[in-house]
């Protein structure tokens, strides 16, 4: 086990020297405080180099889809690749990991097992917090979205076109949310000679969000058109928006209930213990 462990701790030495400075362009973008991982990321790009991996599995095309959808469409590919190398360079650390372990006690089948279930936890845990950031980008986009409708239909009833109240809320903003991030980069396709009608469509289709997607379909219609109802109906919409806002709000409130039940739990347990343990010190002397 320790040879193991120690051409185990070469090869990563190899492929960390061998891959270093090379994938600078493809990472540069990464920022280090929400990937910490970013400077081992090109062991996992060399890896995949060196087995010369397309990327063109069924599986491999689902997840980039959903980066497509994390990162607004941006780049899926290049995400892709980050994606598996920051899965390989995790099962790497984990196999170091659990070859070391190895060393110091007696292996038998039964760590085996256990050796290989981490490798597998961790290459789905890498997935599952990609699920995780797309649902908590979709709720941001969804909770915004109620009081970015509001700002809409006031600055259009006092006498706004759409596109010019659309572009005031941008500039007004403070905020950092990828609603707006998306509405910036769909106002600067327009500024850029995009159609608007299909600007307004990649908006919708990058952000997923029900809500926003009835909106653009709104504005479409007032586009080809024209339709004098149009505050009436995007009302109608922030009514809807509102009620869809005070359900994430009560549902996030239930998982803060949720989460604080284990804590309590033991709370109340290691209470009891101290309750109950001089009692029975007592009746044992």
């Amino acid at each position: 086990m320790t040879i193991a462990f120690i051409v185990e701790i070469l090869l990563v030495l190899i492929l960390f020297l061998i891959s270093k400075n090379k994938y600078n362009h493809e990472i540069s973008f990464l920022d280090e405080k929400k990937e910490k991982l970013k400077n081992f990321l090109p062991i996992g790009l060399k890896l995949m180099d060196l087995l010369n991996h397309k990327y063109a599995s069924r599986y491999e095309k689902r997840l980039e889809s959903r980066l497509s959808e994390l990162n607004g469409g941006r780049m899926p590919h290049t995400y892709l690749k980050i994606h598996m190398a920051k899965k390989i360079a995790l099962m790497l650390f984990a196999l170091l990991f659990t070859t070391f372990v190895g060393t110091q006690i007696k292996v038998d089948s039964a760590y085996i097992i256990f050796g290989m279930g981490f490798l597998a936890i961790l290459f789905y845990v890498t997935d599952k917090q990609l699920d995780d950031q797309i649902k908590e980008r979709r709720r941001n986009i969804q909770i915004e979205f109620t009081e970015f409708l509001n700002k809409l239909i006031l600055l259009v009833d006092a006498g706004l076109t759409v596109p010019a109240a659309i572009q005031k809320i941008i500039r007004d903003n403070k905020k950092e949310n990828p609603l707006y991030t998306e509405l910036g980069i769909a106002n600067n396709e327009i500024s850029a000679g995009k159609p608007e009608g299909q600007a307004y469509e990649d908006f919708a289709r990058r952000c997923r969000v029900q809500d926003v997607t009835m909106f653009v379909a709104t504005l479409l219609q007032n586009l080809r058109k024209g339709n004098d109802e149009l505050i009436p109906i995007l009302r109608v919409q922030a009514n809807t928006c509102w009620e869809n806002r005070k359900n994430i709000a009560r549902k996030l409130g239930e998982e803060a209930s949720t989460k604080l039940l284990l804590p309590m739990i033991i709370i109340f347990v290691a209470i009891l213990l101290m309750m109950v343990t001089p009692a029975v010190m007592q009746i044992s002397f």
